[in-house]
């Protein structure tokens, strides 16, 4: 697992171009994170690293927006308006799941629910901090995996705040519970926070082939 600190939307952005030179077909990027957080950013970023010609604009109404033209075809949804993964179902996205090119997936934690397992690895700098009146910690800071202990990366990374930090945590890969037949693509889970106006926390985990 990699936590990476983006200062501002450019770095965001130039991370996700860093994907998109990078990126072979089949893969599938899931993006979680609040409103505002980047994720359309880090998509932009990507389109830029793959080559595609046209702008990028979050499909929110459309569900999927489709970029051909560049050196992989881009297939970016958007599920935000969708309620259930049954819903997401029936609307005929599962295609997208071993695409032709590079899928990513805005608000995949409504769909891929196992995204959940890289957000509960990703402590809050608060579940690390007792309460002064108290020696009982909260719920969350007792939380742990039974595979294996995973830093908190804000604490990994504090003091070293230069650009594009990149901090490599040696944890070990979820076991997934997918909807995919076997063999399972090549999937990027991404977890987006927002620090402050212009921090973000990228943790993000690769499985799959």
């Amino acid at each position: 697992m990699v936590s990476y600190i983006s200062h501002s939307p450019a770095e965001t952005e130039a991370l996700g171009e860093e994907w998109g030179r990078s990126a072979q077909s089949g893969l599938v990027i899931g993006l979680c994170g609040d409103l505002g957080a980047g994720k359309t950013q880090l998509v932009k970023g990507l389109a830029r690293g793959l080559g595609t010609p046209s702008g990028v604009h979050s499909p929110t109404f459309s569900l999927v927006n489709v970029y051909p033209g560049g050196r992989l075809t881009l297939f970016h949804l958007d599920v935000y308006r969708l309620d259930s993964p049954a819903q997401i179902t029936a609307a005929g996205l599962e295609e997208y799941l071993r695409p032709e090119g590079v899928t990513v997936i805005e608000w995949a934690d409504k769909w891929l629910r196992s995204v959940e397992s890289l957000k509960s690895k990703v402590q809050s700098p608060e579940s690390k901090v007792p309460n002064p009146q108290s020696k009982v910690l909260s719920p969350e800071s007792r939380v742990h995996s039974p595979q294996s202990t995973v830093q908190n990366p804000q604490s990994t990374v504090r003091g070293q705040k230069s650009e594009g930090q990149d901090v490599r945590d040696n944890s070990l890969i979820a076991d997934y519970r997918l909807p995919f037949p076997a063999p399972m693509p090549p999937l990027r889970w991404v977890q987006i926070e927002s620090l402050s106006e212009t921090e973000r926390r990228i943790t993000y985990e690769d499985t799959g082939a």
